[in-house]
């Protein structure tokens, strides 16, 4: 006999304090005695989004060179590792972070370096130089000389045509990184890299006040930097479809169907995660049973969210079976798309959603690395403590929501469509 079993509403709190330098960096502390560890996380309000159009890709550019040394500490890795630590970084087309998690005793370690390539970074000719080849190369492996790599790089462009969410983090074009030099990655450093444009925040076996003070001692002279004020283009509304057919060296033929969605920040965010839950969520989920197993039309079969701060996608992803037209294809998604318009879904798909976002998040909040970034993110968008009000947002959606936003969202006037074709390289709209 199968029983449902409904996790239980768990108020889970992150507890934290939060000051502002006067330089402007906003920093936020979470004490965790569970660990003997702790994770500094600085997180710059500068993505993609923020580049011009004819310079793209700067954004993930200096994730790269922010490890490329400073005047005073020429490999940054060597002092973290020396300290017993572990570091990375990651860009999107928001926000580009980068985190430190080591013992707790060395928490000045981390700050003192954060602090340094945040006012000392060394951008000369030749570290650019090295970067810039590990970026274009990067380019190349993972978007040009892997199959399916480009699908990206098509789609931004189709689905936007005024944000700058047309291309992705790692740029527009090769030529792009390849025309980079020392005065532009000075003039981007120098405008995005100043603490009135980042955020600080420390989780982990700390006592705040200390962090504070440590805080003050390494980021306080440094001089706050102008703002810049965010002045994007909104994206117009999509009225019509739009349509790519790509021919490709590749085994099996790929659909891609994307459609706009609300911000990050709004509603619509919540209901749309939800509901790609249920669809795709795990390989009991709607889509992997119907179309994959019952119908047998594809090998494979996801739904998920871009997950951006402005109005992101929402985007279907399938791998199609050898034999299967990819028209007849994309007509049992419209099927299945159109059925939650019309049909509730079942209560019991809507609870499992429910929990397993429960329990992801339980788990994935162990890390004070997550921990740290959650924070971070959050404050960001508007509110650090959005961290703890998420997850009433998620667990608060109905049936009847899903049903208003999918009718309001899956429509043909709202949809780019890539075909994905084996064949001889070429493009057709």
């Amino acid at each position: 006999m199968f029983i449902l079993v409904s996790l239980t509403y768990f108020a889970y709190m992150i507890r934290f304090e939060r000051q502002k330098l006067a330089n402007g960096l906003r920093v936020i502390v979470h004490r965790d005695e569970s660990t003997p560890m702790v994770t500094t996380n600085i997180l710059y309000d500068a993505g993609s989004r923020d580049e011009d159009p004819d310079s793209t890709g700067f954004a993930h550019l200096f994730e790269h060179l922010m490890f490329e040394g400073t005047r005073n500490v020429p490999l940054f890795d060597v002092p973290v590792m020396m300290s017993g630590g572990e570091n990375n970084a990651f860009t999107n087309n928001d926000l580009t972070n980068y985190f430190i998690t080591l013992p707790a005793t060395n928490l000045e370690t981390a700050l003192w370096l954060e602090s340094d390539r945040m006012r000392g970074l060394d951008l000369a000719e030749e570290r650019l130089a090295n970067q810039k080849s590990v970026v274009i190369e990067e380019f190349r492996q993972r978007y040009l000389n892997q199959p399916y790599g480009d699908l990206l790089l098509l789609l931004r462009p189709l689905a936007y045509k005024v944000h700058p969410y047309r291309w992705p983090a790692i740029g527009m074009d090769i030529s792009h990184i390849e025309k980079a030099d020392s005065i532009s990655a000075r003039k981007f450093y120098d405008r995005f890299y100043i603490p009135s444009n980042a955020i600080l925040s420390v989780a982990g076996n700390v006592d705040p006040d200390r962090a504070f003070r440590l805080t003050e001692k390494w980021f306080g002279d440094i001089p706050s930097g102008l703002k810049s004020e965010r002045n994007l283009p909104v994206e117009p509304e999509q009225k019509e479809r739009r349509e790519l057919t790509v021919y490709r060296p590749v085994p099996s033929a790929h659909l891609i169907m994307a459609f706009h969605m609300g911000s990050r920040m709004s509603r619509d965010f919540y209901i749309l995660d939800l509901l790609t839950d249920i669809l795709a969520g795990c390989d009991s989920a709607l889509f992997p049973a119907i179309l994959v197993r019952k119908k047998e039309l594809f090998n494979e079969a996801d739904i998920y969210l871009s997950g951006e701060a402005d109005p992101g996608l929402v985007i279907f992803s399938g791998r199609i079976r050898d034999g299967i037209d990819i028209r007849k294809a994309e007509e049992a998604v419209w099927s299945e798309l159109d059925r939650l318009a019309a049909e509730p879904v079942k209560a019991a798909d809507l609870d499992k959603a429910r929990n397993r976002f429960e329990s992801q998040q339980l788990m994935s909040y162990v890390s004070v690395a997550n921990k740290a970034f959650g924070l971070a993110c959050h404050e960001v968008l508007g509110d650090a403590d959005g961290i703890n009000r998420e997850q009433e947002q998620y667990m608060s959606v109905t049936a009847e929501e899903i049903a208003s936003i999918a009718g309001l969202t899956f429509r043909s006037g709202n949809c780019s469509v890539i075909n994905y074709l084996p064949g001889k390289r070429r493009e057709t709209t």
